[in-house]
């Protein structure tokens, strides 16, 4: 059985202790996680395991002929041959198995004497090349390749040809490919979308070796492993169990850890004001002094950044109306011929959190620039509700965030009066601690600068967040402070995002875009959450239920009834038939009450504006003075509050009735 075994490793950097007698055991059949802070030195130990790194001190022992697999998180690169050709490449160890089974043929041919011995050995070989799957690599590096999202017609292009990400996705592949006994995964997920790491998911449910990981997507691990090691100040403890359930016997142990630390918190903090407070005056010197030893002297408790409770709300959401976005007929095409989105309609309401989903390339960024405005290149109608103000969210947003003033003085400028006592805490809740807030803009990393630019976003007064991957560069805890931001949010959010964890504790509906053959630019609405939408999917596919049908008109000829030949409707068929017809009305009819309260807020806001100016006017010193100017006025007054009330009673009826067909 193959495996790798760490005994008491230890390796420090400077003063620091990075490891301290780390023992890990991984062989067949481990399923492991490492997690732990930012900078507590996971990427590290991997690669210490993967002998990339040497440690200080310990013993690394790996079985002879095994195979391990090393993936890092970013900077792999990979040109001068196809796509199919680099894949080829992670059987570099088969055709170094076919070289010495033809160079044992040929030996036999030579050394007849020894004959038995040679075939007996060439016979090993070729039965291990047998059942290495060698003989079916190229159908292997296709399903590997198209699982993690790669189409056929990617298969012949040139691998300079694929972005960053891409490349991480083919580094992948060929980790996957190379028949490794062990796999060291730093951080597999980050370029993946759902589709790919539910795949990846099923191809780790089924690997015969073991491996071991680090992400930040806790549905992931929780479908994948079952043991979880924490790396924490140097030491390595291992927990039994999925992630969610090392989690909970965490913070089960840290309960009275964590009791200490705020009690020591409260200590440093008293002592840290006397010093303050009396250092400077002769009377208290000595008694300053004495409390600036005890504090040098307190051993320091620290408790993993996860939990530790930061929380933080929302500048409260401006009014809007009932209807936050229409879309009408919305259609996007790339060179006049790639349909993107094809006739899209959409209703959005306040309150909702509506997930896009679909593949890459399914059109979801492009949907979220369009209702952002930040693409003005298509055809249809984008229309923003009464009193809706838009805050939009990209990767992009980064390359605009520029300056040489410290990160805590960027967002301290910009952030509301109330927020900015709480900005080192919101601020270390996106990985920015420590002396790391007093960085200047201009040398912030890219991931650093993204994560600058959703801060600054979440402080502004909206009531429409448009989010494409806010979890992108974010870890687990900080996924957690944004996820209960958003559900605290009084507005309304459109997000995209290739978290499953974070999509299914945020979504309460789902939009689906398509862009297989023949579908290009379609869609499908679920008024569901994402729990519900994949269990449809599911029961689509083993054909439980029938796939609904997408929108635009865009499902292929060949899947409509041939005239000649109508099918015979069965009583269920009828049902379902009579059903949709229903729906189809009742959605008609909520429609149109939809906008009936749409206009009715529009004039509620128009009327409310023009007797705000009226009471603006009445306040005049040359209209309050004059009699007759200031009765004039106070008649339009009550004139347009009694028409207010009368539009108020009526928005009111219509809103009750919209509410009443909402919850039916």
């Amino acid at each position: 059985m193959a495996f790798v075994q760490f005994s008491k490793v230890s390796l420090a950097f400077g003063d620091r202790d990075i490891l301290k007698d780390v023992s890990v055991n991984l062989q067949a059949g481990s399923r492991a996680a490492l997690t732990g802070a930012n900078g507590a030195g996971k990427s590290t130990l991997i690669k210490v395991m993967a002998g990339l790194v040497q440690p200080d001190s310990g013993e690394r022992i790996a079985q002879k002929d095994a195979r391990i697999a090393y993936l890092p998180q970013s900077g792999l690169v990979h040109k001068g041959a196809s796509l199919r050709a680099e894949a080829d490449k992670a059987f570099a160890w088969g055709y170094e198995l076919q070289e010495q089974i033809d160079a044992l043929g040929d030996e036999l041919k030579e050394n007849p004497p020894h004959a038995q011995t040679l075939a007996q050995r060439q016979a090993e070989l070729l039965a291990r090349l047998e059942e290495s799957g060698w003989y079916r690599r190229a159908t292997l590096a296709e399903q590997v390749l198209l699982g993690l999202g790669f189409r056929r017609e990617d298969f012949e292009r040139q691998t300079e040809e694929f972005s960053g990400g891409w490349q991480m996705r083919i580094a992948l592949a060929k980790a996957l490919l190379c028949g490794p006994d062990i796999l060291l995964l730093d951080e597999p997920t980050n370029y993946l979308d759902i589709e790919a790491r539910n795949w990846l998911e099923k191809f780790l449910a089924d690997f015969k070796g073991g491996f071991l990981l680090v992400s930040h997507d806790r549905y992931f691990l929780d479908h994948t492993v079952n043991e979880v090691y924490e790396l924490f100040n140097g030491e390595l403890k291992r927990y039994t169990g999925n992630f969610t359930h090392y989690e909970e016997q965490r913070r089960g142990e840290l309960e009275t850890l964590i009791a200490q630390y705020e009690q020591q918190q409260q200590e440093i903090q008293h002592l840290e004001d006397y010093i303050r407070r009396f250092g400077a005056k002769a009377t208290k010197a000595s008694q300053a002094q004495e409390r600036q030893k005890m504090l040098d002297k307190i051993v320091r408790i620290e408790i993993p950044e996860s939990l530790k409770k930061i929380h933080f709300t929302f500048p409260p959401a401006p009014h809007s109306g009932q209807i936050v976005l229409t879309l009408d007929k919305i259609c996007k095409s790339y060179n006049g011929n790639t349909k993107v989105i094809n006739n899209l309609e959409l209703v959005v309401e306040k309150g909702e959190r509506l997930v896009v989903a679909g593949r890459n390339g399914a059109g979801k960024s492009t949907l979220l620039r369009i209702i952002a405005g930040v693409d003005g290149a298509f055809d249809g109608t984008v229309k923003l509700g009464s009193g809706v103000s838009v805050g939009y969210f990209s990767q992009d947003n980064a390359e605009k965030i520029t300056g040489s003033e410290s990160i805590l003085e960027r967002l301290e400028n910009k952030a509301p009066l109330e927020l900015v006592p709480k900005m080192r805490d919101m601020l270390g809740a996106f990985l920015f601690r420590g002396d790391d807030v007093f960085k200047s803009i201009d040398v912030l990393s890219g991931g650093e600068k993204s994560r600058i630019a959703l801060l600054e976003l979440l402080l502004r007064p909206v009531n429409l967040l448009v989010l494409d991957e806010p979890t992108n560069h974010l870890d687990m805890h900080s996924k957690d402070v944004l996820l209960d931001a958003l559900k605290d949010f009084g507005g309304t959010v459109v997000f995209v995002s290739h978290d499953r964890g974070f999509i299914e504790d945020l979504a309460t509906r789902v939009l689906e875009l398509r862009s297989e053959p023949g579908q290009d630019g379609s869609f499908r609405s679920f008024p569901g959450d994402y729990r519900y939408y994949m269990q449809r999917l599911e029961d689509e596919e083993n054909g439980t239920v029938g796939a609904s049908s997408f929108g635009a008109g865009t499902l292929p000829r060949a899947a409509q009834p041939a005239a000649a030949e109508p099918a015979i409707p069965t009583p269920t068929m009828s049902a379902a038939r009579q059903s949709w017809e229903q729906q189809r009305q009742a959605q008609a009819n909520r429609r149109k009450l939809e906008r009936e309260v749409e206009k009715l807020e529009a004039q509620i806001a128009e009327l409310e504006k023009h007797r705000q100016e009226l009471e603006e006017r009445l306040s005049l010193p040359e209209i309050y003075s004059d009699g007759e100017k200031s009765r004039a006025v106070q008649q339009e007054i009550d004139a347009a509050s009694s028409e207010l009330e009368e539009l108020n009673a009526a928005w009111e009826e219509a809103a009750m009735q919209l509410d009443q067909r909402q919850s039916n």
